[in-house]
Formats: C-alpha cells, structure tokens, sequence
C-alpha cells in the first residue's frame, strides 16, 4: 500500500513560507507537522503501507532536505517522491503544468502501483475538479487550515486506508 502525502494543508496549515537562509515558517496557528501524529497512528495499522512524497517541499527544498525535516516515524516509511531533479529537461519543469493527480497518476503508471491512497489539500477548486471520478475513492480531501486536524478528514483517512487494503 502507498500513501501519496502532500504537507501543507494535511500535516499543518496551508501557510508555510521560505524565506531564503531562514528557516521554514508556519504563518498559521500550531507547528509544522502538527498533524503528523494523527497519520503516525492511523498507519500503524498497516506496518506495510510506504509513503511517496507529493508534496511540493522535494521540488523547492529537495528531497534529501524535506526528509529530514519529517518526524522519524513517518521519514521510515518513505520510498520516494513523485518529482525528481532528473525530469527538469532543458529548464522546463513538467511539475509546473501538470495537476497533483497528473503528478501522482504519471508515478503510479511509471512504477506499476495498485493499491494507493492520496492525502491533499489540492488548492483550488480547479484541482478538486480535475481529479477523475473513478480515482476520488482514492483521494483524501483535506481543509487547507485544518488538515488531518479535522475529525471528518481523520474518518476519510481511516476509511479509505482499510478499503484499499482488500
């Protein structure tokens, strides 16, 4: 099982800011991966499931960078990101064009993924529709300002991780 997993807006608010040489900042009530415990738990269910990184902090941090700024638990069980350095070609970034499920459903094509799970806050309502009907069972929606904070979203996780199991 996969769990593609954006941050902001799922682990914390939708309001972190890079400044450059200064650290990562939540602009929003809280902590950054505030939320983190809620996934923490709710996949120690599933000692097998691995977590791809969507989240748009491997493109601007890097991948190497963005882990280590994971809590431990959830940094164990992460196999990748669905960007990498290598697909920039000539200076164009498809990433820059491409919706979160064209960025996720390009990874799952590439590497033959069948059971997986989405966790974003998919930022506009023109993200939300352009996420195909047949793959929103796979899609955890969250509130930008609440994320994995809110009950419902916590529900829907929970939910959607045992129905992909079978």
């Amino acid at each position: 099982m996969i769990v593609f997993l954006d941050f902001d807006g799922v682990l914390h608010p939708d309001a972190v800011f890079a400044a450059r040489n200064k650290p990562l900042e939540l602009r929003a009530p809280g902590e950054l991966f505030m939320h983190a415990p809620v996934l923490e738990q709710a996949l120690a269910f599933y000692p097998e499931a691995k977590i791809i990184l969507s989240t748009s902090w491997v493109r601007i941090l890097s991948f190497e960078r963005t882990l280590k700024k994971m809590p431990a638990k959830l940094q164990a069980r992460v196999i990748g990101a669905t960007w990498h350095k290598h697909m920039v070609q000539g200076g164009q970034d498809p990433f820059s064009w491409m919706t979160r499920f064209q960025q996720i459903d390009s990874h799952v094509k590439r590497n033959g993924i069948k059971n997986w799970v989405a966790l974003d806050d998919l930022h506009s309502a023109y993200e939300v529709a352009e996420w195909p009907d047949n793959q929103r069972h796979r899609l955890v929606l969250t509130e930008q300002s609440k994320g994995l904070g809110c009950e419902e979203a916590q529900a829907d996780l929970n939910t959607k991780l045992l129905e992909i199991q079978y």
